[in-house]
């Protein structure tokens, strides 16, 4: 069992069966420059609040795994530029190096699920690298693993999407799409796969998980909301800046963690930041879906 540690706010919402949304911190460390990463993670958590459910930001603060961080570990975080990338396997890292920490999409449906939290709002969740099939997000074993709602924009549309959902449906996943027929592409609404359901909203979801739970069966469920309309940027014109972005870091030799990063930032130089405003879009918009979400989740657990 993994050593964390649970803020008292959350402990009484959880004692109180309060609907909450689990919030990742790389988002925070290596999603946004600060100040803003501190700015959009502070508009998520009220959007959370206005949807009327409580936030919950995960991370590692001296060492320690903490499910709910207080405003003032939100602000060091976000201003901390030594802080480190937390994925799974370095959760059991922590506590020796004593570092502050981002936790992935991985981790923080991990820790999210060991402390009672449903549902989990992030912006794209990690996939198979293009080109690299070798190369696989611990987000995907995570889901295969782990009993949480997971609401995205999809997988990050840099990836390889078809083989991203193959991992899923292999693993025994539910895709399901909120209000479309088609999984969605980060920036851009569609990619042309199907999901495995079109859902109307949060009872749906809800009662999806809740047949997950009365089988027993180990899976998350992955919800993807489209990035809203008026923001997205197609895919016609996503698809050329992904792949400049991808060759520069294969010359580059950028693998491993450090290659979701340099993509997505290059996307917003070589888009204008037009990516970087969809993606603030998207977070707003999967933060309060997640928040609805929450809501008949909480009245079935």
């Amino acid at each position: 069992m993994i050593d964390f540690v649970v803020n008292p706010e959350i402990q009484q919402a959880l004692a109180d069966e309060q609907p909450i949304v689990a919030l990742e911190s790389a988002l925070i460390t290596h999603g946004f420059a600060y100040p803003a990463n501190l700015d959009i993670t502070r508009r998520m958590a009220a959007a959370i609040r206005q949807a009327g459910a409580a936030p919950a930001v995960i991370g590692v603060w001296h060492g320690v795994p903490t499910v709910g961080l207080s405003d003032a570990q939100i602000e060091a975080l976000a201003a901390d530029e030594t802080a480190v990338k937390v994925s799974v396997r370095d959760l059991s890292l922590a506590s020796v190096r004593g570092f502050h920490g981002g936790t992935t999409v991985a981790a923080t449906s991990l820790l999210a699920h060991r402390a009672g939290i449903c549902v989990f709002a992030t912006g794209g969740i990690g996939g198979v690298h293009r080109g690299h099939p070798e190369d696989v997000s611990a987000d995907l074993p995570v889901l295969a693993s782990t009993p949480i709602i997971v609401v995205c924009a999809g997988a990050k549309s840099i990836l390889d999407l078809p083989r991203t959902l193959e991992y899923l449906e292999t693993w025994g996943v539910p895709v399901l799409g909120w209000r479309t027929g088609e999984f969605p592409a980060f920036y851009s609404r569609a990619s042309g796969l199907v999901v495995d359901q079109c859902v109307e909203d949060g009872v749906q979801v809800a009662e999806v998980f809740r047949s997950q739970r009365a089988l027993s069966l180990p899976q998350g469920v992955l919800v993807g909301v489209p990035v809203p309309a008026a923001d997205e940027v197609p895919a016609d014109e996503v698809e050329p800046l992904i792949a400049q972005a991808v060759a520069e870091a294969d010359v580059q030799g950028i693998i491993g963690k450090a290659i979701t990063p340099f993509i997505l930032a290059r996307m917003v130089a070589l888009s204008d930041a037009r990516t970087k405003h969809a993606n603030e879009s998207l977070l707003l918009n999967n933060a309060r879906v997640a928040a609805e979400i929450a809501r008949p989740v909480a009245a079935i657990s």
